[in-house]
């Protein structure tokens, strides 16, 4: 069989593969690849991995390719690897992701360069049946895809209800984009639509599958987390700050940062939905005048360090430590 027979079978596999040299030049990109990044095979191959490509980065925004890449630790010592980590989108937003890395050997036995597998993980298929429920209902924001206003007022609205019944304890986050107003004027509405997008999307893909993310109005998000402490929810909210902070949105040239301030508030029995959404806009404007770019929340810092200990249940993907400043 020849090498034609071998790429078409990479070809079909959902997953994506690459390969690299040791240098970490990338030799081969399968449509897999091309389909979970955005990046066409045109695109990398001659490229390096690290190089405004992937840009793996850990839950804390940290970038792997500077000195943590689980490829560049293979070619290094022959070991396979496995890693949950959280991949860069051409478009933008950050997507979490299962990688497997396995060395290339010559017939000599020697490292010559390694595969990497990576693969979409299962909170995706639970996303996009929560994307066509929400579409049959309206509560869809029609720009971003994800929750509209109305959905996260009758999300909090549920919360609250099983609150008060059950003691289930929730918690509600605003994020809002910082000088969203100067991207608008710099690079166009358009780019400022791309950028609310990559925004939404890093957001909804970072969470658990059963909390609830929507956009509130113009820059402005919301996110309602079941099942938290207030310290936990702070963890969340300085994750979700961290990895926008990550994110980056190319436009010819020229790349598109942006960052979020946000305002996290645990829910109390007595709250009705708009009063609990208010306090966290409240929190959201203290981080404004704090310098943005920030969390304020009612945590106090031993709540935070009690919910250290179960900040894997925070996100889709496990977490080893603490995300800090």
């Amino acid at each position: 069989m020849d090498d034609a027979f071998y790429k078409q079978l990479l070809d079909e596999m959902h997953d994506g593969v690459y390969f690299v040299d040791r240098h970490r030049r990338i030799l081969y990109w399968n449509r897999g690849a091309e389909r979970l990044s955005g990046y066409s095979a045109d695109e990398v191959i001659g490229r390096f991995c690290g190089d405004n490509l992937l840009r793996h980065v850990d839950e804390c925004g940290r970038r792997l390719c500077t000195g943590m890449c689980p490829l560049a630790a293979t070619i290094r010592d022959g070991q396979p690897r496995q890693a949950e980590v959280i991949m860069h989108h051409k478009q933008g937003h950050r997507v979490p992701v299962l990688v497997r890395v396995a060395p290339i050997r010559d017939k000599s036995d020697a490292i010559v360069g390694a595969v990497e597998v990576f693969s979409d993980n299962t909170y995706q298929k639970a996303a996009l049946e929560e994307i066509e429920r929400l579409r049959e209902l309206a509560l869809l924001d029609p720009l971003t895809g994800i929750g509209n206003r109305r959905f996260i007022e009758s999300n909090t609205h549920s919360r609250l209800e099983e609150l008060r019944r059950y003691g289930w304890p929730f918690g509600v986050i605003l994020a809002d984009i910082d000088h969203f107003k100067a991207i608008n004027d710099t690079f166009g509405h358009l780019v400022g639509d791309d950028v609310l997008k990559m925004v939404a999307h890093t957001l909804a893909h970072n969470v658990r599958a059963f909390d609830a993310v929507g956009r509130w109005g113009g820059e402005e998000f919301a996110i309602v987390a079941q099942n938290v402490s207030a310290g936990m929810l702070l963890v969340l909210a300085e994750r979700l700050r961290a990895l926008v902070e990550q994110s980056t949105l190319f436009i010819g040239a020229r790349n598109v940062h942006v960052t979020i301030s946000l305002g996290a508030a645990i829910a109390h029995p007595d709250d009705t939905p708009l009063g609990l959404l208010d306090r966290a806009d409240h929190l959201l404007y203290q981080s404004k005048q704090n310098g943005r770019n920030c969390v304020s929340s009612e945590a106090a810092p031993s709540s935070v360090v009690g919910a250290q200990k179960d900040v894997a249940r925070m996100a889709p993907t496990a977490h080893k430590e603490v995300c800090s400043r």
